[in-house]
């Protein structure tokens, strides 16, 4: 199972963290809905998903489980909380684990104005997270977007941050050429889409971005959509992913890898986007860095291979005593 815990962000956004595991209830906890339950649900906090694909329910705030050691999982650009279920799930036997829909996703806020996707509000709204919900010092599991936000982090508030694993994310500046063909991308998408299985289909085999067929890849997305009066669209506004990516995209974060104090696992999929060379360079330049590799795994190497995933991270956390 897993409870919502509704904290405050940067500039007082609403942020959607999920619980795993089954701490001791209290008259503020209830059950949610299972995360991975795909059947549609009703939101009942009225943020808006009212068919929403992953199955996520809302719930009054959960106690803490005493004693665990914390990790606060976080989603890429376009994912959800849900989509670290299986690894929550996992790490919920040793840990206090937490996953967060960051803000313009999932269940959390989606503020309209541009000025509310900084590097800086992410950055942040991971701090206020850490200190409310009481995890720091955490370890911090980030994919893509969410382990530069978490890196950012870790070198800026060292205190909270005890352990890190970056999950296929680059160091390198992408560019402008990037970023463009991100904008053509999003307007491809053939949306609405009538059906969830039209969802799969597009994303898992019809994309141009699909090299071969990838039902996994196809079950991600359709974790993002929800039900509308015309179709199945994405939970976010594409223009807010655009705004959010633009505030990385041109600029290298090296630097702040460097600033890292505390042990660290660079994790990438063979045939992710997170180049051999690339990652080793970033295993140099930590103090305390490490590497490990999945095969068979592309960008989303955690839901292209849970079990890899899981063999490759479970002995760093050992490591640091948490497996």
């Amino acid at each position: 199972m897993a409870r919502r815990i509704d904290v405050t962000g940067a500039g007082g956004v609403r942020l959607a963290a999920w619980e795993f595991g089954d701490p001791p209830k209290t008259d503020r906890t209830h059950d949610t809905q299972d995360p991975q339950d795909t059947h549609p649900t009703q939101d009942t906090h009225g943020t808006g998903d009212t068919h929403d694909a992953s199955g996520l329910a809302s719930a009054a705030p959960a106690s803490g489980a005493g004693g665990l050691p914390g990790v606060l999982l976080l989603h890429g650009l376009m994912g959800r909380a849900s989509h670290w279920a299986p690894t929550a799930r996992w790490l919920s036997a040793r840990h206090r684990a937490v996953a967060l829909d960051q803000r313009g996703h999932g269940r959390s806020d989606k503020p309209p104005q541009a000025a509310a996707y900084t590097r800086e509000a992410y950055v942040g709204d991971v701090e206020a997270a850490l200190e409310q919900l009481g995890l720091g010092p955490a370890v911090l599991i980030g994919h893509a977007m969410g382990a530069l936000t978490a890196w950012q982090l870790a070198a800026k508030r060292p205190d909270l941050v005890r352990g890190l694993i970056i999950c296929d994310m680059r160091a390198s500046a992408l560019g402008a050429a990037s970023q463009h063909t991100w904008t053509e991308w999003f307007r491809a998408w053939p949306v609405p889409f009538a059906t969830l299985a039209d969802v799969r289909k597009w994303f898992g085999e019809d994309d141009p971005w699909v090299e071969r067929p990838n039902p996994a890849r196809g079950e991600f997305y359709a974790e993002v959509m929800a039900e509308s009066p015309d179709g199945w669209r994405p939970v976010f506004e594409p223009e807010q992913m655009l705004r959010s990516r633009e505030t990385w995209v041109y600029d290298a974060h090296w630097e702040e890898l460097t600033q890292v104090r505390c042990p660290t696992l660079v994790v990438r999929g063979l045939d992710g986007e997170l180049g051999r060379a690339e990652a080793q360079e970033m295993v140099r330049v930590l103090p305390h860095g490490q590497y490990a590799e999945v095969a068979d795994a592309g960008h989303l190497v955690h839901y292209d291979q849970p079990e890899a995933w899981r063999a490759a991270i479970e002995p760093f956390l050992t490591a640091l005593g948490d497996a």
